[in-house]
């Protein structure tokens, strides 16, 4: 068993004798969609497979809470955030958007070009330490520069 998924129950156990329902609600909520992941792939999860599991679970939550923020609930937001929060815990050290351009950079020198090319090449580096999106806007952002 992965040392994140054995993490991940420990601190659910904890989370319920602490009685604390945020915590429980959103560990336990990855927990069974990391068992569908196991599912699907038909094996236990890999420590990678936690990591994607998570940084799934913090993207649609970072996206809930924007939607919260344009329908004016910023009370719900303000919660998704928490549970994205929450989860960060469970990823490796994020990167800055420093160190992102300067991979992008490094990509770029070594001679791609073109959007999806670098993309193809970032992605696997930055995967479960920083946001895709926000990554796609800074290749952009270089390659227009």
């Amino acid at each position: 068993m992965s040392d994140l998924k054995t993490r991940l129950r420990s601190d659910l156990t904890e989370a319920r004798k602490a009685r604390d329902k945020v915590r429980t609600l959103v560990l336990s909520t990855t927990l069974s969609e990391l068992r569908n992941r196991e599912i699907e792939l038909g094996r236990d999860a890999t420590d990678e497979d936690v990591q994607q599991v998570v940084s799934r679970a913090i993207k649609q939550r970072k996206d809930a809470a924007e939607q919260m923020l344009q329908g004016g609930r910023s009370d719900l937001a303000e919660k998704e955030e928490g549970e994205a929060k929450e989860l960060l815990r469970y990823l490796p050290e994020q990167l800055t958007p420093d160190e992102v351009r300067a991979m992008i950079r490094e990509i770029v020198e070594g001679g791609t070009s073109v959007m999806g090319a670098v993309m193809g090449q970032l992605m696997p580096r930055i995967r479960g330490r920083f946001d895709g999106k926000q990554a796609n806007a800074l290749v952009r952002e270089v390659l227009e520069g």
